[in-house]
Formats: structure tokens, sequence, C-alpha cells
């Protein structure tokens, strides 16, 4: 059950422990240090780590955060033990400054708990509200904001899937009005589900169970999704096994038509993103220590060490594209180039490494909910989590 999961992690800090989610790290916004160095008014200043921290208003966890690619809000969750009450809340923060705008709700609990799921279609923020109506029994509403903006939430998703089935992965699409919906199935069944949500309509496409066994061992696999050939991309380790290249479905959230095809690299996928414009997709993969690059529509590639990195304990982590420069930036917590810091690494769509970021402190190696990357792309700016190693902060940067 993820809100216990949940209460832990507060509890004990930052713990080793699989959970389901692919939830990114987020939280309340607090300015630390200077404005950014020019990163919101000049696109062209120089790659760095920024002064801009972004802390939770009650000092708690970070637990999912994202931001307006178009606009200039984002949106966080955080939670706090206090004795043996959880204070959880979801806010809304200022991109450029850092600032906190307002703490759309705020609840005290034993056990509930609010969880961003991310920005979506043109401008929506989208939680996930967590309440224990009694013990093992979990309601999950998933309350929104159209358009973030407004700054309160307006409006509640209903998807299409049953108590048994939790959402795990949102595309984060906000070039269309759709995205592609990961459930998981938390009964005995191991049913995945893939299906497509029209936010513009509020229409749902037809959940797609995903029979391939690789996708039924309980694992979460990493999705992206490229709205124009209504093409949903998973990956996950094959076979439970993670000597061998991993297993990718495509999925086409029209028609249904499923196919399963194998990789490159080895283990499971740590990261996966599409350019929806290009069709190109990257990923990052735990065994070998490499990204690797598909055209999508073939699933054709190949695969990389990230640079300098000898063993799996410089992997890669999460992905994220910029389809407006035609990048794909890269996280590693664990830098191969640079001591003692996380970095990320940007490549061009042929493979080609532009540059290394240094300097950043993730912390998805202990952290509840794996760390995230959210970009602004016609700023060139983003967010990212750190640098605490207690996942209570998010740090810009430029790119």
């Amino acid at each position: 059950m993820r809100t216990t999961l949940v209460v832990c992690a507060i509890a004990c800090g930052a713990i080793a422990v699989f959970t389901p989610r692919l939830c990114a790290a987020g939280g309340v916004v607090k300015l630390s240090g200077d404005a950014p160095s020019g990163a919101a008014s000049n696109p062209g200043a120089l790659p760095s780590v920024d002064a801009i921290v972004v802390e939770g208003r009650l000092g708690g966890r970070i637990f999912g955060f994202d931001i307006d690619q178009n606009g200039n809000e984002g949106i966080l969750s955080e939670a706090v033990l206090q004795g043996n009450t959880v204070v959880t809340a979801a806010e809304t923060f200022n991109q450029r400054t850092g600032e906190i705008i307002r703490i759309l709700a705020q609840v005290e609990s034993e056990a509930d708990d609010f969880l961003t799921l991310g920005v979506v279609g043109h401008h929506i923020g989208l939680v996930e509200f967590e309440h224990e109506v009694s013990f093992l029994h979990i309601e999950r509403t998933y309350p929104y904001l159209d358009p973030l903006s407004t700054n309160h939430f307006n409006g509640r998703w209903v998807p299409p899937i049953s108590d048994h089935h939790i959402i795990e992965g949102v595309s984060r699409t906000q070039d269309s009005e759709t995205v592609a919906i990961y459930a998981y199935d938390n009964s005995e069944n191991f049913q995945p589900q893939v299906f497509s949500s029209n936010f513009a309509n509020g229409t749902f496409g037809t959940p797609i169970v995903l029979d391939e066994p690789s996708f039924q061992t309980g694992l979460i696999p990493k999705l992206a999704y490229n709205d124009r050939t209504k093409m949903a991309l998973l990956g996950i380790q094959a076979g439970g096994n993670p000597f061998i290249p991993p297993v990718f479905a495509q999925v086409n959230l029209e028609t249904g038509a499923t196919t399963y095809v194998s990789g490159v690299g080895l283990g499971d996928v740590n990261g996966l993103a599409l350019d929806p414009t290009t069709n190109i997709a990257c990923a990052t993969t735990e065994i070998d220590f490499s990204v690797q690059f598909y055209d999508a529509a073939t699933m054709s590639g190949f695969s990389q060490p990230l640079p300098g990195a000898v063993s799996q304990f410089y992997s890669g982590a999460d992905v994220a594209v910029d389809a407006i420069h035609h990048l794909f930036l890269v996280a590693q917590p664990n830098s191969s180039t640079a001591p003692n810091v996380s970095s990320i690494h940007v490549y061009d769509e042929s493979g080609h490494l532009i540059r290394s970021i240094n300097g950043f402190h993730f912390s998805n190696a202990s952290n509840v909910v794996p760390m995230h990357i959210a970009l602004h792309p016609s700023q060139r700016i983003g967010y990212v989590d750190g640098p605490d190693l207690g996942v209570t902060q998010i740090q810009a940067f430029t790119y």
C-alpha cells in the first residue's frame, strides 16, 4: 500500500525500498539564494546548476512535481510527519522565482497523502489524493487544475479502472490534449493496463492489457507516448532477468494493437522519453550503465555507455526530451564525469553527447519515488530533485 510507504519514508528518511510508483520527487516551494541567473530571461545562458532551490512550505518530503512547459507555474506535493499525523499538501509555484503561489489543499491524517502525477495536456495539473477509509481500504481520487494558473482545483479526473488498479505512469504529454496512462494491477491477477485520456473532452480509450509475462512481474515499466502516431511505448526488464536486453511494448491506443520487441542495452529500463516530432526515443538501462537511441516506429536502435561510465554504479536514471531543440537530457545519480556529485548529460537525437552538467545531488538510489527531470524547452530551463539527500527540495538548472 503506497500510503504506508509514504509514512515510512517520512518517518525513516531516505530508505531503499521497492514500491510501484513512477511518480517523481517534488514538493513545496521556498526561495533559497539569488534569483535564477538569467534562466528565464536569457535562454542562451551557460548550462549550470541554478541558485533557485524549491522547498516544501511544510518542510516535508516531496512526492511528485512537474512544471508547465508552456507557462510560468509548477505543481508539487509534499508530506511531513508530525507525531502520528501526516500533514500532506499540494501546491503551485512560480518557475521563474521559485516562490510558492498557493497551497491548493492541505490534509492532516494518519495515512492520507497527495501525489503529483504531472502537468498534462494544455496547462493541466493532475494530482492523486489517497484517503484511507479503513484498514487496507484506500480511496483514490484525482483532482486537477485546468489551467494550472487558476491555482485551485476545479475538476476531477475519473479514469476507467477498477479498485485494484493503481495509476503508476502518466506520459505527462504537453504537446496534445491526449496522454497515455499506465495502471498497475494490485491484485493477484497481475493484469496491468494502458489506455489514453483526452483532457479536452473528458474521454478515455479502452484499457489494453499488457499480457507479455515481463509486464506481469510486479515491476513498473517506463512510459512514453506520441499522440501523432497514437502509440504508447513501455519498457521493462525482460523475463525477470537483469542480464539480458529489456523488452518494449508498442501499443496503439486507438486500435489496441500491441507488439512486443526486444531492445538494446541490459537490464531494467530506468528512464524513457520520446520526441513526438521525430519519433526518436531515448532510454537508459541499469546493468550496462548505458543510454540507448531508437527509431520508435521500428524499435531499431543502438546502445552506448554513459560518458566515462565503467560499472553499474554509474547507471543512468530519468530521461527527459526537449522536442523544440531535439535534445534528450539523461540523469546520472552517480556522476562519471565529476566526483561525488550527480550529472545531467545532454545528447542530440543521433546519440552525440553535447555537454555534461555536473554538480547536482540526486537521491534516486535511496528515494521511495524516482528522481525526475522537468523541462521548459523554449526557455532551456528545468527542475530536478535535490540538492539535499532527504528529497525535500527541487532545484532549477539551465541547459
